[in-house]
């Protein structure tokens, strides 16, 4: 996907991973009942915050990593028609090694 969107400062823009659409018993999901994914793909970082000495502190995540992110954190955006989300680095709580 080709993203024309560049965070700034220490934010990431994170396409969740959407649940699944039914239970284990084969019942479907409506929308409104599902919960709020928490996981989801980088697809672009910004350069870092700067310290108080205007030094920046790079990220310690990257383009492509799958994390798990604070349930509610972010602002959630419309872009292509895909839902996408725009945190700061200190909403991402781990992510997810191979």
């Amino acid at each position: 996907m080709s993203l024309n969107l560049r965070p700034l400062n220490d934010r990431v823009v994170v396409e969740p991973n959407e649940g699944e659409e039914r239970t284990q018993s084969g019942l479907y999901i409506p929308e409104t009942a599902k919960e709020k994914p928490m996981q989801g793909t980088i697809l672009a970082v910004g350069q870092g915050r700067r310290d108080e000495d205007g030094n920046r502190i790079p990220m310690e995540v990257a383009e492509g990593q799958t994390v798990l992110y604070a349930k509610y954190g972010g602002t959630e955006i419309k872009m292509d028609g895909k839902k996408l989300l725009i945190l700061r680095e200190s909403d991402i709580l781990a992510i997810l090694e191979d």
